[in-house]
């Protein structure tokens, strides 16, 4: 099983935790790998071009880390490509990113209120908008394009829009000749 935007490996921390073995991940920050402890890997890399073989895994999982593509019309079919490239035939690719729902509104309404001093994780949440704000705010208003992309590369077994998220569970789909 195969984390991109890996981090500081919480992701894959808790991917152990539920039995999987064979755990590796890519972050392109080379700082947050290097924080990474644990039995599995982790990579220096890009999600453009992953270093991992044909074919040679069964589960890929991005939590949170596509919305940071600078440029989702150019970087999420290649990101998505590679994604395919890696998985099985069957293979299942995992994405949790954010989606502009009422809940997702209502965080960003509270994240810029004095709910920031006494919450870290809210605090957290509104640093990252703030450094971010320009491929933030382009993931969140082109959920057309996006879901398109993911509909050239995958078939949705699961695809949810829920407290400020999206949840998609798809299957690798052959290349088109």
């Amino acid at each position: 099983i195969g984390e991109l935007f890996c981090g500081r490996g919480n992701g894959m921390h808790a991917l152990v935790r539920l039995g999987f073995r064979d755990v590796e991940g890519i972050d392109l920050s080379p700082t947050l790998a290097a924080l990474y402890e644990g039995p599995g890997r982790v990579a220096v890399g890009d999600c453009r071009s992953l270093p991992w073989a044909d074919g040679s895994k069964d589960v890929l999982i991005v939590q949170g880390g596509l919305h940071h593509l600078p440029d989702i019309e150019r970087d999420l079919p290649l990101a998505l490509a590679e994604v395919r490239r890696v998985l099985v035939d069957g293979g299942r690719f995992i994405a949790i990113e954010p989606w502009l729902t009422p809940f997702l509104q209502l965080a960003h309404a509270a994240s810029f209120s004095l709910l920031r001093r006494v919450l870290d994780r809210v605090d957290a949440f509104a640093t990252m908008v703030e450094h971010e704000r320009e491929t933030y705010e382009r993931w969140l208003t082109s959920p057309d394009l996006i879901r398109s992309i993911f509909e050239q590369y995958f078939r949705a077994d699961q695809l949810v829009f829920e407290r400020g998220k999206m949840r998609f569970v798809g299957v690798k789909k052959h290349a088109t000749a």
